[in-house]
């Protein structure tokens, strides 16, 4: 019997180690989608089931009753992701750039700056007063994602990303030929940082997709729900409507059939369909961007 190469048995230990992560990591999805698709009664008896063994779309038709709302959370998600994706990502990496230079005096200072407000707040009722009073961020698109543009994390590692891939010798050879700080940055820093941009927009574009808090703060006009808001507002409406369920006239009868737990992972499916099939697009500048640096010839 011929033995494996050291380096073939490493490999093919290391292929079982990644189908095992990725079957861990996929299991709870199937089984989300499995509970979405079975009967409310089932679950009752049976509990929660890869398989359902009774399969139902209640949870969806009562879903999707509200899609008129549905939509328009829909549309309010995608303009508030992609605006806030650019912008936040634009923000961030203009703030970063001058912290990377050397020949920035000020470079410490405004690190300081960003990386106190990691430790620090101003607490939840200043926070608040500000985008209220001051900042007229009530009811309104914006409301959905200024409040998020400036990350100082995201600033921090944009800040590495340009000290340790772009060579100051680059910089120095476009001033020499005449170019001033925006056209270095915006035609030759730029088009060298996009994995680390990539990198950061895809946090961003997470973060925008799956927020549900700044509506809760800021919004009160139905005309400005967004996706994750909207299915917590039917969360909340269906769990209070079981609450209720303990009657034993006929209107405890049909609250009892409501659909709890799938709705619940009905709405998840629904909300986490389109942020899962745009990371293929960012995936090649994601992986380079967390791991460009790490080695260095």
């Amino acid at each position: 019997m011929r033995l494996l190469a050291p380096g073939k048995a490493q490999q093919i230990l290391s292929h079982i180690i990644f189908v095992i992560i990725c079957v861990i990591c996929l299991y709870p999805l199937a089984l989300v989608i499995g509970i979405s698709f079975s009967d409310e009664s089932a679950i009752a008896i049976h509990g929660f089931k890869l398989l359902p063994s009774k399969t139902s779309l209640v949870a969806y038709n009562f879903v999707l009753k509200q899609s008129d709302a549905i939509a328009r959370a829909y549309i309010i998600t995608i303009i508030v992701t992609g605006l806030g994706t650019l912008l936040s990502t634009f923000v961030i990496a203009l703030y970063a750039y001058p912290l990377s230079r050397k020949d920035f005096p000020q470079r410490k200072f405004f690190s300081f700056i960003a990386f106190f407000t990691m430790l620090f707040s101003g607490g939840l009722v200043p926070w608040y007063m500000v985008c209220v009073f001051l900042l007229h961020l009530r009811n309104n698109i914006w409301a959905l994602f200024l409040p998020y543009t400036m990350n100082a994390w995201y600033v921090l590692i944009m800040r590495t990303f340009y000290k340790t891939n772009i060579p100051d010798s680059v910089i120095e050879s476009a001033r020499i030929d005449g170019a001033g700080e925006y056209a270095i940055f915006f035609r030759i820093i730029i088009s060298l940082a996009k994995p680390g941009l990539a990198t950061i927009a895809l946090f961003n574009t997470i973060v925008f997709w799956n927020d549900w808090w700044l509506p809760l703060m800021l919004v009160n006009d139905p005309a400005w729900f967004n996706l994750q808001y909207l299915m917590y507002r039917v969360q909340v409406n269906i769990q209070y409507l079981s609450s209720m369920a303990g009657n034993t006239n006929v209107t405890g009868e049909i609250l009892r059939r409501l659909p709890s737990r799938t709705a619940q992972m009905a709405m998840c499916i629904l909300s986490i369909g389109p942020i899962v099939l745009a990371y293929p697009f960012f995936q090649k500048y994601f992986v380079k961007g967390i791991t460009i640096g790490s080695l260095k010839e």
